[in-house]
């Protein structure tokens, strides 16, 4: 058949494959499609963009059609014509050339990934007037990113984590690029929520408790790093560290057996290897010699694991990999490859299930079962018998840099670094000082950080672990200026204790038969004049005192502490009355009169015995959001709290969702019939590194909705005239306004009584 004529321009790259790649075509494709692939192949060389994307359809072109059908042909051309028409049409070849290493099952699959290309080509290219006039730098990125992405999660997850890093970072191209890389903690954490399977956090309690019940071991199970390479299967080995359990951080089904199965026989080896194993000194021992005692002590766990727990047996035969032939075996093998853990893998399997090969394996197994039928057996057994393993089947191929991989890792062993220790230091132990030293998360005379997630309202999801919260206690000030501050509001205080007058009595009740109170208890008294006359004992208990009763309230008021609290006041006084003009700066600071008012409200709410945290809240981006603990609930409202109430100084920003999801779990461990979460504030939630003025709104309004959830109430405060447009979509009803600043030291303990009447 002759070859088919080639319109348009001519490239000596594309002349040197071109017959090659339509024979290999007409072998795979019908004649339709053939046309149909040759036809888009003209297209492309006339695209002027060079012999790259011609030659990479050329090559690839009739494989994929293979795989996925024709229906590919229509979005692929629609989609490269898109790019084509763009600054980034240089990017036609890459795409080309990337596009058959994609995990891609289906048409639609491939179209939707064709979509995302042009969505991020379309938000991070810049662009004047809606014109796209510089490439994107984030677009080759992608492209060569998209393999490994596209092996962890499916195409619709790849487009959430996607469409999250363009609202993110859209205008900021480095932080994009560090995005798609997944460098950035956000992105791994908003990529691992895509990605199916159990994820090692919603595992962690049952495999805790399973080790408790079962092991008696209370050790830490932690997630390891995420793989750089591809495919589960490269993924980090389970590995046992002096500081816990290490376990991949999401697994999915395998072979018939579910993920949480996958973890719990993981968890069982580790916890075998602790109480079984022993190390050996690795100096003298060969990588061969090592190998083949790992993998021998890895069988000898597993065999003690079935004699406690013989219902893991089905789990571990399903998941042991049977290993493929042995190359060496054929009679024509010319390949230079080692085939010493396709070996060790065939000989595990004979351990595990006793069904041997050859003559080797079955003494293997003869000696490793006879060992263990004297009880546990031992580490050192182990290494002898691996030894002699070692000695009788080595193979000059054994040196060979090719090694093969596949089928030989057994699902839910270790990596054993815990069984070798060294006596000198090695290559290995040098490279370890090359490590940068890992980031302080606080510093060292404060605790590590909270992580929180934030609403994101655009995505309808949440971002994982987005926020850092910081505790940190209230540096002092002087107690003398709160006592100050009282005095300047003499009359406010006067008339506040006129209302704690006439409500405590509703709920107080008389205790009689006291020996100590604030009352005589007359009854009592005559009962024992009588005994006393009568030559007897008398009860000394003849006094009467009063507690509240009904009353069982603890109360968190968290206080906005960003810059503007330090803003000076707007003089209150009307005009024509004396006292300044009207809208003058007064003396008083929002700081100033929010220490006053807090200061009254803590003397109440001690007045009337309720329990009282007072915390205040600042931000400097997402990376550091600090509460500032002023009085904990189990303080008294003396000197101590005073003086930090004295010490509290405005800076920064309001990161609001934040401060309201810990302060909420520090009021969730209270014991009380209501829990009253109070927030002062003096604006909209707002911080440097939030461009969306909005954003943060509905974040506070979501945190307010999981406060609402867990019981607690909450209240806010506001000392923003133009409070109105947002204060109400963050706490509904549940909101008081205040307009003059100056009337918060009366109008606060007012509205909290008013709430616990």
């Amino acid at each position: 058949m002759l070859a088919p004529q080639r319109p348009g321009p001519r490239f000596a790259e594309v002349d040197a494959i071109f017959d090659a790649c339509v024979a290999q075509a007409r072998e795979r494709l019908d004649a339709d499609t053939v046309d149909a692939w040759l036809d888009l192949a003209f297209w492309l060389g006339r695209l002027g963009r060079g012999a790259e994307p011609q030659r990479q359809w050329l090559l690839h072109g009739a494989a994929l059609l293979a795989r996925l059908g024709p229906g590919l042909l229509a979005p692929l051309r629609e989609a490269l014509a898109a790019l084509q028409k763009t600054p980034d049409g240089r990017a036609i070849g890459a795409l080309l050339a990337v596009l058959p290493a994609l995990r891609l099952f289906t048409v639609a699959d491939a179209t939707g990934w064709l979509a995302q290309v042009l969505a991020l080509q379309r938000g991070s290219s810049v662009a004047i007037h809606h014109r796209a006039i510089d490439p994107s730098a984030a677009l080759p990125v992608f492209l060569a990113e998209s393999p490994g992405l596209l092996a962890r999660v499916p195409v619709a997850g790849l487009g959430r984590w996607l469409d999250a890093g363009l609202r993110l970072h859209g205008h900021h191209p480095d932080r994009l690029a560090e995005f798609l890389r997944r460098e950035s903690p956000d992105s791994r954490a908003l990529f691992n929520r895509e990605r199916p399977g159990l994820a090692l956090a919603d595992a962690e309690r049952r495999l805790m408790l399973t080790l408790r019940a079962l092991w008696a071991l209370d050790e830490p199970i932690l997630p390891l790093p995420e793989p750089t390479t591809d495919g589960e299967a490269a993924a980090a080995l389970p590995c046992l560290e002096a500081d816990g359990l290490h376990l991949p951080e999401r697994l999915a089904a395998r072979a018939g057996v579910g993920a949480l199965q996958r973890y719990r026989l993981m968890a069982a080896h580790l916890a075998g290897h602790r109480r079984w194993s022993h190390s050996l000194v690795a100096d003298n021992w060969s990588p061969m010699q090592r190998l083949a005692v790992e993998t021998v002590e890895d069988a000898r766990i597993d065999a003690l694991l079935l004699r406690r727990f013989p219902g893991l047996g089905a789990a571990m035969r399903a998941l042991h990999p049977t290993p493929p032939a042995d190359p060496d075996d054929a009679a024509d093998s010319q390949r230079r490859v080692s085939t010493l853990r396709l070996r060790l893998t065939r000989l595990s399997r004979a351990l595990l299930t006793s069904e041997s090969g050859d003559d080797l394996e079955r003494e293997c197994v003869a000696r490793f079962t006879e060992s263990l039928s004297r009880g546990e057996s031992s580490t050192r057994e182990m290494a002898t018998l691996a030894l002699a393993w070692v000695a009788r089947s080595r193979r000059p191929s054994d040196q060979f840099a090719e090694v093969i991989f596949e089928g030989t890792q057994v699902d839910w062993r270790d990596d054993n670094r815990h069984l070798w220790r060294f006596i000198e230091a090695g290559d290995e132990e040098d490279t370890l000082g090359d490590q940068p030293p890992r980031p302080a998360e606080a510093e060292p005379d404060e605790l590590p950080p909270r992580l929180y997630p934030e609403w994101d309202a655009a995505a309808l999801a949440y971002r994982p672990d987005w926020v850092k919260v910081y505790d940190r206690l209230q540096p002092a000030g002087r107690a003398a200026d709160i006592d100050a501050l009282l005095a300047r509001h003499h009359d406010t205080e006067r008339d506040l204790k006129r209302l704690l007058d006439a409500l405590k009595p509703q709920d107080r009740v008389r205790l009689h038969h006291q020996e100590e109170g604030s009352e005589l208890d007359l009854d009592r008294a005559i009962a024992a004049l009588g005994d006393l006359r009568a030559g007897l004992l008398p009860d000394t208990r003849v006094q009467m005192s009063h507690r509240t009763d009904g009353r069982d309230i603890a109360v968190l008021l968290l206080m906005d502490l960003s810059a503007s609290v330090n803003d000076r006041v707007k003089d209150p006084v009307p005009a024509g009355e004396g006292g300044g003009e009207p809208g003058a700066e007064s003396g008083e600071t929002v700081l100033s009169l929010s220490r006053a008012a807090v200061a009254l409200l803590a003397g109440a709410i001690a007045t009337l015995g309720d329990q009282l945290a007072i915390v205040g809240f600042h931000s400097d981006t997402r990376q550091r959001v600090d509460l500032l603990h002023v009085k904990g609930f189990s303080e008294a409202w003396d000197e101590a709290p005073k003086a930090r109430l004295a010490g509290v100084q405005g800076a920064f920003s309001t990161r609001m969702g934040a401060a309201l999801r810990h302060a909420g779990e520090l009021l969730s461990g209270r014991r009380a019939d209501r829990r009253l979460l109070l927030v002062l504030t003096d604006g909209r939630p707002s911080d440097v590194d939030v461009a969306d003025p909005e954003h943060l709104v509905a974040d506070a309004a979501q945190a307010v909705h999981e406060l609402d959830a867990q019981g607690l109430y909450t209240h806010c405060i506001s000392l923003d005239a133009q409070a109105d447009a947002y204060v109400g979509r963050i706490f509904g009803a549940r909101c008081s306004v205040i307009d003059r600043v100056a009337q918060l030291p009366r109008r606060l303990p007012e509205i909290f009584l008013g709430l616990t009447r």
